[in-house]
């Protein structure tokens, strides 16, 4: 008999020792926090990728001219004729891409990789030697021959995806002809992978613990080039593990998930960057974050494919000068003095546009005015000064040319941006004025 109980003890003994081997750690607060941002990164980049690969006619490597004045997608740019594709590649077949002769106005190809570092810029600021003619994007470490006359660009995964910019600057058909004249064609037939599946998700209702299922496949398909980037994935990697291990830990995971988002989206909007007169903005790391994954997440949920310092810094206010949430119901004036125009610290153009919150899309209004620029047909007061004002109505004592229509009884958000900033700008010695509520 007692040689049975022996046995039997041993076999409890030796399952349990099995299981404790198969379950994964307890894994701290601040390793979920820190997993759970690095991985939203990529995954908004993935949800990016599959709204885009939605619209009608969508295919890799083909270029779309959005028509001007479009503004269906996030923090749309206004003030320029726009173009976007994504580029997809593999080790024996490049994309051959061109890019058009531009003089005496602003322009750039903006080419991002799959967790939204910025790969170049092509222009005549950041390319002296080429900032035109054809380029070859190439698979990393690619042996694939490529005409002589092209210069080579490698990217950092098998896609990247391709913002272009022309600035109308008062020309619309001179600028959408220059639009048109970007052109990309792959050399054969690339094997094109399909993103990884994720949930879909919107900026009001971000992942839960569900970011955590599918890590290896995620991780795997985009190269992160970021230094931290082993170190964060094997936090990414740890904390999947420890949700798969039991019902509990998959709960305990996501019930602190819920306290992270708010916390997050709280520093997006007032801390991700030097807090001046009630805007965040002017940080010069964006487009390129090093170890800042938070940064490059802040950066996709915000307003996806950021850019770097030296050719735009944004700023963006959801406060007004009392620390107000903007309120569409609301009268605010932006009132920059003569001495602080922002024409004055620029070398291309300046624009302010209005988005609603939290989906940070235009919101229609009956003028269809979204943004205000340089080349608007703004008023000046008799010193000098500038005056803005946003209102679901006109404001008195602001020419109705400076007004920007709020969407009534909502919140919105404004993004201010300054093309190729002077030294000012990105040293932070200049910042928009406060956004101040009026009667």
């Amino acid at each position: 008999m007692k040689s049975i109980i022996s046995a039997a003890l041993g076999l409890i003994c030796g399952a349990t020792s099995a299981l404790a081997q198969t379950q994964a750690p307890r894994v701290s607060d601040q390793d979920i926090a820190d997993a759970y941002i690095y991985q939203l990164g990529r995954a908004l980049v993935i949800r990016q990728e599959n709204m885009d690969a939605d619209a009608p006619g969508f295919a890799y490597n083909t270029i779309k001219y959005n028509p001007i004045g479009s503004a269906d997608w996030v923090n749309p740019n206004l003030d320029t004729a726009y173009l976007e594709a994504w580029f997809a590649v593999d080790p024996d077949t490049p994309v051959i891409f061109e890019v058009p002769e531009i003089k005496g106005r602003y322009y750039t190809a903006q080419i991002l990789d799959e967790w939204g570092e910025v790969i170049a810029n092509i222009n005549e600021r950041i390319f002296p030697s080429k900032p035109f003619g054809k380029f070859a994007l190439v698979y990393p470490n690619s042996s694939a021959k490529i005409p002589a006359d092209v210069a080579r660009i490698e990217l950092h995964s098998s896609k990247a995806k391709l913002l272009g910019r022309v600035e109308i600057k008062g020309d619309k058909d001179a600028a959408v002809k220059l639009q048109q004249a970007f052109k990309a064609t792959a050399l054969g037939t690339p094997k094109v992978k399909a993103p990884p599946v994720i949930p879909m998700f919107d900026n009001k209702d971000l992942m839960g613990v569900e970011i955590f299922d599918n890590v290896d496949a995620v991780l795997a398909s985009a190269l992160d080039v970021a230094p931290n980037a082993a170190a964060m994935q094997q936090k990414v990697r740890a904390v999947a593990a420890y949700v798969a291990s039991s019902q509990q830990a998959r709960a305990v995971v996501d019930a602190q998930i819920r306290k992270v988002v708010p916390e997050f989206i709280e520093f997006t909007f007032t801390k991700s960057a030097p807090y001046r007169n009630h805007w965040v903005g002017g940080n010069p790391i964006f487009g390129n974050y090093g170890a800042d994954y938070r940064l490059r997440t802040v950066a996709n949920y915000a307003g996806i494919w950021a850019n770097t310092p030296d050719e735009v810094i944004y700023f963006v206010a959801t406060r007004d000068s009392n620390e107000q949430t903007l309120d569409g119901s609301n009268s605010y004036v932006i009132h920059f003095p003569a001495d602080r125009l922002p024409e004055a610290v620029i070398d291309a153009f300046w624009s302010v546009i209005l988005v609603g919150v939290p989906d940070y899309r235009v919101v229609p209004n009956p003028l269809n005015r979204f943004n205000l620029n340089n080349f608007s047909p703004l008023k000046k007061e008799t010193d000098g000064s500038l005056k803005i004002a946003i209102a679901p109505k006109p404001v008195a004592n602001v020419a109705e040319t400076n007004w920007l229509p709020s969407p009534e009884g909502k919140p919105f958000s404004l993004t201010f941006r300054t093309y190729v900033p002077k030294d000012v700008v990105k040293g932070g010695g200049w910042t928009p004025a406060p956004v101040t509520k009026v009667n």
